[in-house]
């Protein structure tokens, strides 16, 4: 088995020779952000991390997609924060595409490469290092968790996608899997990040129209995605941001894997005011 490859933004700054025209697409019900739009000009930076810059992929929006935001990190050597969280209400989701992070969380020690993974859960004390001599990159997705009196809150966890087996969907001979680093029944966790892997020709063969917001950021191959109306093509750095109920479906053409990170919002009553 071959190991995965993940795109990493590495910014810059287009000539002005470049053409206007692009793939980017903002719409009532979903947006497309191709990774030409990741440029140093809109980057930004962090309360108490230092060597640091960020691009916001999203953000809670009124009337959009509500309930999380998701960044791609890049952090220098000897860059990081003993700070990195701000908000207590906030749980995350780092993935690791490019170098390396050392990860201390509630005093444990671990390094992250790529394809590393690490649920935070709100309150928990973390920081993160680049103790590395390159730069590193990492998505990070948060939420606002939504506790439920009588349910216990997830532990913090470290693991790396090469050390989880993906799930075939059932009448795909595998050619559509889903890497899960949660169990899905496990109620305490209110958000899942995975990763979607389509072999080249495999489909998601309807419209799936559902309650769950999305981002989802292609770190592999290319595909043509059905959005709400529109096919739209995209290729690995592009992000796709989704509000509820947003129909969607994909064909993976090749010539190779075509594969996401995914978030969506699961196992919790819908608040009604």
């Amino acid at each position: 088995m071959s190991s995965p490859t993940y795109y990493a933004a590495m910014g810059g700054h287009p000539p002005q020779t470049q053409l206007l025209t692009d793939r980017a697409v903002f719409t009532e019900a979903y947006a497309v952000i191709p990774r030409g739009t990741m440029q140093d000009i809109v980057t930004s930076c962090l309360p108490f991390w230092e060597k640091t810059r960020l691009w916001v992929l999203s953000r809670p929006l009124s009337g959009f997609a509500e309930t999380f935001s998701q960044y791609i990190m890049e952090v220098q050597p000897g860059g990081g924060s003993d700070r990195p969280e701000t908000d207590e209400e906030a749980e995350g989701v780092l993935f690791v595409v490019d170098g390396s992070v050392t990860l201390t969380i509630e005093g444990a020690r671990h390094v992250l490469e790529e394809g590393g993974f690490a649920y935070l859960p709100s309150g928990c004390e973390w920081t993160l290092w680049n103790q590395g001599d390159a730069a590193t990159r990492f998505h990070w997705v948060r939420k606002a968790y939504e506790g439920v009196p009588g349910l216990d809150k997830a532990e913090p966890f470290v693991t790396n996608e090469k050390e989880v087996a993906p799930n075939p969907m059932p009448g795909t001979e595998g050619k559509w899997a889903t890497t899960r680093f949660v169990d899905p029944q496990d109620l305490r966790h209110d958000m899942h990040v995975t990763i979607v892997t389509l072999e080249p020709g495999a489909v998601i063969p309807f419209a799936e129209t559902h309650v769950m917001e999305h981002g989802l950021y292609v770190l592999e191959g290319k595909a043509v995605y059905r959005l709400n109306q529109d096919w739209v093509e995209v290729e690995a750095g592009d992000y796709m941001w989704l509000r509820a109920f947003c129909p969607q479906a994909c064909y993976a053409g090749g010539p190779g894997k075509f594969r996401y990170l995914l978030y969506k919002d699961v196992n919790r009553h819908m608040k009604l005011k």
